[in-house]
């Protein structure tokens, strides 16, 4: 029922390939394979005969893991015929295809029984010796801007550049980057497939086929982030959560689920497989693609931060914004600067009894000192032999913590073993390791290494690596248990702050008494309320999940026990988990311990912790105690993981269980014990700690390559909840227009076959005026809805109750809701007003509006807006609605004195024109006060416009000045001459 198909849809994919710049018709190249006419965007890597079976006269490959990991019945309700005239205009475009400027380093590569996997784009046949000394993370930029390289979205240019990196990234160059994927979660996923679902409309009001509409690289949507806690400490705890989960989200998975059947390319990973990371981990990632013969690195960007998890697998992937995404997915390159890379030399060996978690947390500590922010980090040296792929997946994840885009870990030997663990078959492993060695991108340490250059270096001897969390607020804050009570009481004595509490020394020892099923309780500050073994981080690494489970298994044969009031839960991050658990039989000493599985997904990392028991609850308030929870997972801001606990622990899953047998931080494991045994004796830490060789052997034992063919085999077959949901067959979506959650957004209202072109700003209004630092988090809609705001409004006055409103969040498919969201954060800081207040002023009138009434008002009158701001206007987060939410206000340009670079990269995308001040001007400097209007004016055409060239603005009472305007390259031109990117899309492929 979600399955991508790739037989009839390849003519349309390759058709969709066409792109006309200006007026001017041009064919342009696949967004993974610059072959004409050959783009098959297929699920499965290039097998040979005996691989490929035939469904409705069409072969179709089975899953590269070795089995056939597609629903025969979805796959043949899949499979379409492609109409002639596709078939023409397929024709036709194969004859525009122009000669690509690369092929004479187009080279076979032989298996080693006889004939050729397929072709490759040859690093090494450049002869170029800068290529030897690249970082293995770039020479992934660089085959990819060779392959896609078509002298207009990608140019010989911007291969150069990457070729000099070591010249050219001190100097903040931006290139082209066509990633092969786009992943995709759910709360990011809906509005992705709206804008698709409407784009369908569009084209075909536009007189072409609906069909043409659809991702042109492989999109894989996980539904993860929807599950909570509700119920925990109980058998039947994944039933009655995904019961819950699926009444709260019923429309949302409805829609997705309609997704996965009207569009080709899309795969959707129905709720209760896991968490996207470990599924992509185990499952999706490909390591090399081949596509057609074409043989080529896998890289991904996805809609969530952590990513960067796939980069322990050796393949190249980061977090991104909707906008850039959607980009992605319909064969856009993504602008970006060539990254500086520090090389992280690791050597030695852990230390018995110490995790991979805590090794993560010492690597963000130093990386986060060091300052990474924007660059890729490398990992190499003896160091990475004692690593298990999962240690390096647990690394390259928290590469958002430490600040880089990536924490890249390249192919080498533990990868190819990792990859046969989880039942990739014989000849993927072949083909991967033959084309990465032949491409120099695999690393062979048992081979003298070639020296690389790196931008900075930083080094660990994993030896000097100690068991530790972090906190209790931020994951960088490390805190080696040997030290933790100490710091517990600086943090309570500390002014508040990111280490401290402000809690008076006599209101320290508080114990506050209560009941709790009957039976009597008491909490203090420091006491554990909820632990949990959560998180992509950690749930994908086998050595310190059974880890967790040997302590359980040695607190229950000592006798120990966590208390009923500690809410307790394991959300595994795939099936395979569960089998590995029952196999070891260390499930039931979890169990034991109140750790049930409650779910696969997302849950206490991102705040989906569910409620405390009310007799918990009224204890804390009340009493105002700072109580803490201890959790497996990646971030722990305040206010983050659950809204009663102040102090939030990051911690490895076998430090979740002792802590929660502790049921406190306040504790120095070394000194104190934890509990008293069944015979009378005290317990502490050591006793119940597992050592390395331990937990290695129960990891060599209960691993086995069938759980993770078993696993991912069954991932096709969903779940009853998924499998019951009626959706249409139609092709178009059947918008509801009472709908609250998914509702069709109006970026193509009437809109024409031709171009509006450049447009100009006459006699603006000035919306908003800022200074410096306005976040995307300023501009996006976010969190809870504020019951007085305008989005609060709209949705009583659609009948729905206060407690029914949801976030921001999990109504990002709806346009009108996002609209009245944006610049609706309650610390917006507006010059006009010179107060932090979600409001501006309507200048015709004076009033004092929200941000949305009064845009609504100017854009009623028919009086274009612009905004006035500082310097790194957007900075933050990569927020699609803080692009498409102001042009839906009617926003016209943004005048600033800098902008963060993806910020601006998606107001072009949403046909925003973003201006900068000359250097040593802003807004103050030239006088303007913000309540004149503004006229910008720009050629007609867009050929009369040059990448940053200077325009003049004029105000109505005589000023005038220059800016630059912030269009980077020819293809952001040709975006803004269309009105945006997904209108230019439409156009292209309408034609």
């Amino acid at each position: 029922m979600y399955v991508r198909t790739t037989c009839s849809s390849s003519a349309i994919l390759r058709a969709a390939r066409v792109r006309f710049a200006s007026s001017v018709s041009r064919s342009f190249v696949s967004p993974s394979v610059s072959k004409p006419s050959s783009f098959i965007a297929s699920r499965s890597f290039k097998l040979p005969s005996a691989a490929v079976r035939s469904i409705g006269g069409c072969s179709v490959p089975r899953w590269s893991h070795g089995v056939d990991w597609r629903s025969p019945v979805s796959l043949r309700a899949q499979i379409r015929t492609v109409s002639p005239v596709v078939e023409r205009f397929q024709r036709k475009i194969a004859t525009m295809a122009p000669e690509h400027p690369f092929k004479e380093i187009l080279t076979s590569l032989p298996k080693p029984g006889g004939g050729n996997f397929g072709k490759f784009y040859s690093l090494p046949a450049l002869n170029d010796p800068r290529i030897d000394k690249l970082p293995y993370s770039i020479r992934i930029l660089l085959e990819s801007a060779i392959r896609n390289c078509d002298n207009f979205q990608v140019t010989k240019n911007d291969v150069e550049k990457i070729i000099d990196w070591e010249n050219t990234s001190p100097k903040q160059v931006e290139i082209p980057f066509k990633p092969a994927r786009v992943l995709l979660q759910d709360f990011t996923g809906v509005p992705a497939v709206v804008d698709l679902a409407s784009m369908r409309d569009a084209i075909k009001n536009l007189g072409s086929d609906p069909e043409k509409i659809n991702p042109l690289v492989p999109v894989d949507l996980v539904i993860d982030h929807s599950v909570q806690v509700d119920v925990a400490r109980q058998e039947n705890a994944v039933q009655a959560n995904m019961d819950f989960e699926f009444k709260r989200n019923n429309e949302r998975f409805a829609f997705l689920k309609w997704g996965s059947t009207a569009f080709r390319n899309m795969l959707v990973v129905p709720p209760g497989s896991g968490i996207v990371h470990q599924v992509n981990l185990e499952y999706l990632g490909r390591v090399v693609f081949n596509t057609d013969g074409i043989l080529y690195p896998d890289s991904v960007v996805g809609t969530d931060s952590h990513t960067t998890m796939i980069d322990g697998l050796g393949v190249a992937g980061w977090g991104v914004g909707g906008i850039e995404a959607e980009a992605a997915m319909l064969g856009q390159p993504m602008s970006m600067v060539l990254p500086g890379v520090v090389g992280f030399n690791l050597s030695g060996k852990l230390r018995n009894g110490v995790t991979a978690t805590d090794l993560v947390l010492t690597v963000t500590q130093m990386l986060r000192k060091h300052g990474v922010v924007g660059k890729f980090v490398e990992f190499y040296g003896p160091g990475m032999a004692e690593l298990s792929l999962a240690d390096r997946a647990t690394i390259a994840n928290m590469s958002p913590e430490y600040g880089a885009t990536m924490g890249f870990f390249p192919v080498d030997h533990v990868t190819l073993q990792y990859l046969k663990l989880t039942g990739r078959s014989d000849e993927t492993l072949a083909m991967i390791e033959g084309y990465l060695r032949s491409n120099k991108m695999f690393v062979d340490y048992s081979k003298p290494q070639q020296e690389r250059v790196y931008s900075s270096y930083l080094e660990l001897n994993l030896a000097d690596v100690e068991p530790c969390v972090s906190g209790p607020k931020r994951p960088h804050d490390r805190v080696p248990i040997r030290e933790m009570k100490d710091d517990w009481h600086s943090c309570l004595d500390n002014k508040i702050g990111f280490k401290g509490f402000g809690v008076p020394k006599e209101e320290q020892s508080k114990v506050a008494k209560f009941s709790f099923d009957g039976q009597p309780a008491e909490l203090k500050h420091g006491s554990v309320v909820i632990a949990a073994i959560t998180s992509c981080t950690n749930t994908s690494n086998p050595s310190v999940m059974l880890g967790a489970g040997l302590v359980a298994k040695k607190a229950c044969e000592l006798g120990l026990e966590v208390k009923s009031w500690i809410k307790t839960s394991l959300a595994p991050g795939s099936g395979v988990v569960t089998k590995y658990l029952l196999q070891s039989g260390l499930q039931k000493y979890l169990n034991q311990q109140g750790f049930h599985i409650v779910g696969y997904g997302c849950t206490t990392c991102i705040g989906n912790s569910g409620d405390l028991k009310e007799s918990v609850a009224s204890a804390i308030t009340e009493n105002d105690l700072v109580v803490a929870a201890v959790l497996s997972g990646n971030r722990n801001f305040e206010g983050r993981v659950h809204p009663l606990t102040r102090a939030n622990y990051l911690a490895s899953p076998p430090l979740v269980v002792a802590y929660a047998l502790a049921g406190t931080v306040d504790i120095d494991f070394e000194k104190e014990p934890i509990g008293t045994g069944k015979d009378g004796k005290s317990v502490y830490f050591k006793d119940i700690w597992p050592s390395t060789e331990e937990i290695a052997e129960v990891v060599q034992s209960s691993v086995l390559p069938e759980m993770f063919r078993s696993t991912y085999e069954a991932i096709t077959q969903g779940n009853p909840f998924w499998n019951q949901l009626s959706v249409p067959s139609s092709k178009l979506y059947e918008w509801d227009p009472n709908s609250t959650y998914i509702h069709q957004p109006p970026y193509f209202k009437d809109m024409t076959m031709d171009p509006p072109g450049p447009h100009g700003v006459k006699d603006a209004y000035c919306l908003l005026k800022f200074g410096d630092s306005i976040t995307t988090d300023h501009i996006s809609p976010a969190g809870s809805i504020h019951k007085d705001s305008p989005a609060a409004k709209y949705l009583m006055e659609r009948g729905v109750d206060r407690k029914d409103f949801n976030s921001y969040g999990s109504r990002r498919g709806n346009d009108e809701v996002m609209a009245r969201g944006t610049f609706a954060n309650i610390r917006l800081l507006n010059k006009f007003l010179n107060k932090q207040a979600p409001k501006t002023i309507h200048i015709p009138t004076g009033e004092e509006l929200y941000v949305y009434e009064a845009a609504m008002r100017y854009k009623g009158a028919g009086q274009d807006t612009i905004i006035l701001a500082g310097a790194e206007y957007g900075s933050g987060s990569s927020r699609d609605w803080a692009a498409k939410g102001p042009m839906l206000q009617g926003v016209k340009a943004v005048i600033a004195k800098s902008f963060e670079r993806i910020h601006r990269s998606n107001l072009v995308g949403m046909g925003i024109i973003p201006l900068c001040f000359k250097s040593g001007e802003d807004a103050d400097t030239l006088g303007l006060t913000g309540y004149e209007r503004y006229s910008i004016d720009l050629p007609k055409k867009v050929s009369d416009i040059r990448p940053g060239q200077d325009v003049t603005i004029t105000t109505d009472d005589g000023k005038s000045f220059t800016c630059i305007v912030r269009f980077d390259t020819q293809v952001e031109l040709t975006y803004f001459d269309h009105g945006g990117i997904l209108p230019y899309v439409i156009r292209n492929l309408a034609k």
